[in-house]
């Protein structure tokens, strides 16, 4: 017997797949033009790397994005037009597939949710001149409105914001290349303090998978409404290791420029860099830029929606996800999601073996979903345990050259969920497979 979970999901039929610049490539470009991606991207680079060293390392990350973390789902999702939580029950079995990928991405959504309204709040703030600390009564109010109302239009309206999307996609695009504009006489002059060249690779590889992570999981999901493996790669490309290249480079550049500019410069954040234009100018790109979050917070919201409704389906939608995005505002205004770099990491050491697993699933399948396991294949969990324990070796006690040396742990974590679900699918620790789903449906697909 299947899960409902599973047994009444029904593929996205052919006649309703698009081509990639109508849905993937957009809908990816508009997740890394987030101010959640690039506010913290100088963190820890901004005096270590030159600028040759930056931008390599983020046409890497891009890269790596698109072949470790999107392909394999979205060719999944693509082929059997079912989304993450569906094909995910071959690497972690109809049983195991609750938690994992199913529920963690509801709880990680949460997370992503309470950094959405700490970077709003901070922004809104900062436009008007005021303290943007969290923990003041103006933060608070702040946070709370914007928290409360991204996360009901996330569970009623997601169709809405979906239409506009693509224009508050187009803010930032812009702003981005106004901020680096702005601060161009002093990026052309970078020089890092403390030079480290492999470090500083590392780091802003780590930076950008761990943001990553999760929406390449979510690949299935966009792949499902693609028509081919052609719409597949071309959507990643663009939307992925394209957009990462652009949406982290530009505020790289102008974070590095701000601190030339102004040598007592000591912040590495984005609003900084945005801080250092001075006049209404930087007011109105700090409004803009919030007004350009709307998108990214209602998506976590319905993300949240869909896996906790799916999952819990005893709970009311509205209320589930009205009690998570609550704890997510607390996070917000109390600081907790101030430390993005820090999310990034745990995003990655979660998600990371996820990937990695479902990579050596779906090679070792001949390319295709092999249909859901029964109970726990504890070849997936294991496998995820082992790599998420590599990608939170940063935060253990150990000695700084060996945190240093981790780096980027968020892609070694993959390699380890890949390498030990190999292992223990040759080893015969696959359950079986059940039949009737894989057989069906989603047979047409494959």
């Amino acid at each position: 017997m299947l899960p409902d979970y599973i047994a009444k999901a029904v593929p996205n039929p052919a006649s309703n797949r698009a081509p990639w610049y109508v849905n993937t490539a957009p809908s990816y470009a508009g997740i890394f033009l987030w101010i959640g991606f690039y506010q913290a991207i100088a963190a820890g680079t901004a005096d270590r790397a030159t600028t040759a060293v930056a931008i390599f390392a983020l046409a890497v990350a891009g890269l790596l994005s698109y072949a470790l973390y999107y392909y394999v789902p979205g060719m999944l999702g693509m082929k059997t037009g079912y989304p993450l939580y569906v094909v995910g029950s071959s690497t972690f079995g109809t049983k195991g597939g609750y938690l994992m990928p199913g529920l963690l991405m509801g709880v990680l959504q949460v997370g992503w949710f309470a950094v959405g309204t700490y970077l709003a709040s901070q922004y809104i703030l900062s436009a008007f001149g005021a303290v943007a600390k969290p923990r003041t009564l103006p933060f608070l109010v702040i946070a709370v409105l914007w928290g409360y109302t991204m996360a009901y239009v996330g569970v009623k309206g997601i169709r809405f914001v979906s239409r506009v999307s693509l224009f508050l996609n187009i803010i930032p695009f812009l702003m981005l290349l106004v901020v680096l504009f702005a601060t161009r006489d002093g990026w052309t002059r970078h020089v890092p303090a403390n030079p480290d060249p492999m470090l500083s690779f590392a780091m802003l590889i780590q930076i950008v998978i761990g943001f990553f992570a999760t929406a390449g999981a979510a690949g299935a999901d966009f792949g499902m409404n693609n028509r081919n493996a052609r719409d597949i790669r071309l959507g990643g490309l663009v939307g992925i290791a394209l957009a990462a290249l652009y949406a982290g480079a530009l505020p790289w550049l102008s974070v590095a420029g701000a601190r030339v500019l102004n040598p007592t410069l000591q912040a590495t954040g984005y609003d900084a860099a945005i801080a250092s234009i001075g006049g209404f100018m930087s007011s109105a790109m700090f409004l803009l830029f919030a007004l350009a979050s709307i998108a990214p917070s209602c998506i976590c919201a319905f993300v949240a929606a869909n896996s906790f409704s799916t999952m819990i389906p005893g709970v009311p939608r509205m209320s589930s996800t009205m009690a998570a995005m609550t704890i997510a505002i607390i996070l917000a205004v109390t600081g907790a999601a101030a430390d993005l770099v820090g999310f990034f990491s745990i995003v990655g050491a979660s998600f990371g073996p996820i990937c990695g697993a479902m990579i050596a699933d779906y090679i070792l399948s001949g390319r295709k979903w092999a249909g859901p396991r029964e109970g726990i294949n504890w070849a997936g969990y294991i496998s995820w345990a082992l790599g998420f324990f590599v990608g939170i070796l940063p935060f253990l006690p150990v000695s700084q050259a060996l945190k240093d040396a981790s780096q980027p742990a968020a892609v070694y974590s993959t390699l380890t969920g890949f390498a030990v679900y190999w292992l223990l699918a040759k080893a015969g620790m696959e359950p079986a497979v059940v039949g009737a789903k894989a057989n069906s449906k989603a047979a047409d697909w494959l």
